[in-house]
């Protein structure tokens, strides 16, 4: 399978959604298949103990790719479901950034954000400032800002992260649960193999310093770690 690069889309340029499609990038719980169709269809992922209303459009994704994003996935505040850091998406951090990207409608895209925000799925998202800067914080919330890294196959990718960075937050170690699913959805969604998986999360601020690769390998290749596989992040 190919890993995708987004390819930086010009600042102050308006560049609309093509065909009202947008790659809908995750980098977290949302890399499983059969969490992402608990938001577009609507339903109660394994393991979770929250149902979703879903999408409007309760299609399918067109299609599904492994993506590379230039900033980093660090790990920070508490999460209540996994006790330990949650994962966030920081575009201004170097490094690179492990996803996958689903292609989806502007309408979809919108929902599953309501959704992330604990909000009924409802109106479209206006996306002129996140595509025109390549963010928009308007959103409120730990995964209310929006963030437009670039483009794949001209299409602009879209995610959404904490309006703050990593240079304004203690970052915090990740649980052993949380960090299995995570990496059980990179081994889902692309080409990377296990070692790889587990040097990438290691190094990840908040991981780094508490995990070490081959921790984090053990996480992959051992019994499960515990915790509900379908909980949000």
């Amino acid at each position: 399978m190919v890993v995708h690069t987004a390819v930086p889309l010009p600042l102050g340029v308006d560049a609309p959604a093509v065909h009202g499609r947008v790659w809908y990038a995750s980098y977290g719980s949302n890399m499983h298949r059969d969490r992402l169709t608990a938001y577009i269809a609507g339903g109660t992922p394994p393991g979770a103990a929250r149902s979703y209303p879903g999408c409007r459009d309760r299609r399918a994704p067109e299609r599904s790719i492994a993506v590379r994003l230039a900033g980093c996935l660090c790990f920070a505040t508490e999460s209540p479901v996994w006790t330990g850091g949650r994962g966030f998406y920081d575009p201004s951090a170097p490094g690179r950034l492990l996803g996958r990207a689903h292609l989806v409608t502007v309408g979809q895209v919108s929902d599953i954000a309501a959704q992330e925000m604990y909000r009924e799925p409802g109106p479209d998202l206006d996306l002129a400032k996140v595509l025109r800067d390549g963010r928009d914080e308007s959103g409120g919330g730990r995964y209310g800002t929006l963030v437009c890294p670039g483009a794949v196959e001209g299409i602009p990718v879209l995610t959404f992260t904490a309006p703050w960075s990593l240079r304004d937050i203690e970052p915090l170690a990740p649980s052993a649960a949380y960090l299995r699913y995570l990496a059980g959805g990179l081994l889902e969604s692309g080409p990377w193999g296990e070692r790889e998986i587990a040097d990438y999360l290691s190094a990840c601020p908040g991981a780094a310093g508490h995990w070490t690769p081959r921790q984090v390998l053990g996480l992959l290749t051992g019994p499960p770690a515990g915790g509900p596989p379908g909980a949000r992040a």
